[in-house]
């Protein structure tokens, strides 16, 4: 494999395991909420939480043979930010309705790693 495939495969595969690690969380705050025992929903949020971190790292080491994606970046870092936004704004006693754009944020994210992971892999 040449150094750029390997670039492109880590690129790809490190966005591809963040937008599963933001669906997956979604997945597990929502609809497993009230289906599953507190344990398994620790193992579900502990995997969540591991998962993320080690995408991101891979998408880095991807990312240091080549420049940055900046239409992905700005998805990720909007995207986080409105989420983030939302849940802190709603935890210090703003109205819970700000809950229904905090998904707004979380699409966003989805997005960028998304359109990473296609743009990684259709560059040539």
């Amino acid at each position: 494999m040449s150094e750029l495939a390997a670039t492109r495969s880590l690129i790809a595969a490190g966005a591809l395991l963040a937008a599963v690690a933001v669906a997956f969380g979604a997945f597990g705050a929502h609809a497993l909420k009230g289906r599953l025992d507190a344990e398994a929903l620790g193992w579900w949020q502990t995997a969540v939480t591991y998962l993320l971190p080690h995408a991101v790292a891979v998408v880095a080491i991807g990312l240091s043979a080549r420049s940055p994606l900046a239409l992905s970046g700005w998805l990720l870092a909007g995207g986080a930010a409105l989420f983030a936004a939302t849940l802190f704004a709603m935890a210090l006693g703003a109205p819970r309705w700000l809950g229904a754009v905090t998904p707004l944020g979380g699409t966003a994210m989805i997005a960028g790693w998304l359109l990473l992971a296609w743009q990684a892999l259709r560059e040539g």
